[in-house]
């Protein structure tokens, strides 16, 4: 039990420095679901149901342009499709887990979350004595996202458009991701995927119902994966 709660305990730590700049992200999007049309119990649904912030503002874009509910559905999933990489990705360390748990963790599973759980796992994994209560690491870091983004939303709701626009807070999504993405650029491969991700967003930006970013995943994977395949094809070699 001890060795849990110290996992739990840690998760929440490692999630904290991030909360500062995914609150504003929360306080936005409240603003912007009043805005849009929707009435507060339902825009703080969202981020309860949904619990994906890029998501929830594609969508309630969408909502307030009047566009169909087909089309919203159709662009949230495209927008979310990152998730599926994501899951893949922490899959091997929690397949020993039962259904519940799985599914709890997978709600959670967030850009934020994803970044420290995963940089975790692979420590441990590298590690000679591996923590066997890595799923209460990852359920605290994800609590403490929700927790942040539920109370975020709900400011934001209460402040409707008291916020003035000059405050610019939807900076600090990028300052957030640029602080998780770095410290995990370690080789030459998630350097390379890194930064023709950046190029392929850029100047994909302006593409409709924001597959852009999914160019971007895809082209950043794939040279990710063509940069570790020449590497290891000349390891081989010599």
């Amino acid at each position: 039990m001890l060795s849990r709660r110290l996992e739990f305990i840690a998760g929440v730590k490692a999630e904290l420095p991030i909360l500062l700049g995914v609150s504003p992200f929360g306080m936005i999007y409240g603003v912007l679901a009043l805005s849009a049309g929707l009435p507060a119990a339902l825009a703080f649904a969202m981020s309860s149901v949904v619990f994906a912030g890029s998501a929830q503002f594609v969508s309630v874009q969408l909502i307030g342009a009047g566009a169909p509910g087909i089309v919203i559905v159709f662009t949230t999933c495209i927008v979310n499709l990152r998730h599926i990489l994501y899951s893949a990705s922490v899959a091997p360390y929690l397949n020993h887990l039962g259904r519940r748990w799985r599914c709890l963790l997978a709600y959670l599973l967030t850009d934020e979350v994803y970044a420290v759980t995963i940089t975790r796992f692979v420590q441990e994994t590298a590690s000679p004595s591996s923590s066997p209560f890595l799923q209460w690491y990852f359920l605290g870091a994800g609590l403490a996202q929700w927790s942040a983004w539920q109370a975020s939303t709900a400011v934001g709701i209460a402040l409707g458009t008291q916020i003035p626009p000059g405050w610019a807070l939807d900076f600090t999504v990028a300052l957030t991701f640029i602080a998780l993405v770095v410290p995990a650029l370690t080789d030459r491969p998630s350097m390379a995927a890194a930064l023709s991700a950046g190029v392929v967003a850029v100047l994909a930006a302006g593409w409709p119902y924001r597959l852009g970013l999914v160019a971007a995943a895809i082209g950043g994977i794939l040279v990710g994966l063509a940069v570790e395949t020449q590497q290891t094809a000349a390891r081989h070699r010599r």
